[in-house]
């Protein structure tokens, strides 16, 4: 028998028991020096790993909500609905009611040797086709009647 407080040595290669439960200590993280706290809540909390969800690619896609434009006889600057880019409109200028009726009209009055014609040569009595720069897409119309 061994007195309190001294020490047996053990051989070296002697199988040695591994501490039971009960004296398995948790690591003193936080605790007073010198507190001693023994383990005794059960296992230790190994968190399982969070299943990752497998999801397929998703594919995003950009709709443009665009107001009503009205077109007038100057250019305007707009995202074209064809090429979606952002232009300034290229004007056209095309015979409409107004310059037929500015014809007749300068007709009835008189004007003889081709001054009834003088309508056709003025961009303010025509119609304006507003157009894409890029796609020469036709983008709108101005009518004057």
């Amino acid at each position: 028998m061994q007195a309190p407080g001294s020490y047996q040595s053990i051989p070296s290669g002697a199988p040695t028991a591994p501490p039971s439960y009960e004296e398995a200590t948790v690591p003193q993280y936080g605790l007073a020096p010198g507190s001693d706290m023994k383990n005794t809540s059960g296992p230790a909390y190994n968190p399982q790993p969070m299943p990752v969800p497998i999801s397929n690619p998703v594919t995003v896609q950009t709709v443009y909500v665009q107001q009503q434009v009205t077109f007038y006889d100057r250019p305007v600057q707009i995202c074209c609905p064809s090429c979606r880019e952002m232009i300034v409109t290229r004007l056209s200028y095309n015979a409409g009611a107004l310059t037929w009726l500015s014809c007749g009209g300068l007709c009835i009055l008189g004007c003889a040797f081709g001054c009834c014609l003088i309508p056709f040569c003025v961009d303010a009595l025509q119609d304006v086709d507003h157009y894409c720069p890029k796609c020469n897409a036709l983008l709108g119309t101005y009518k004057r009647l």
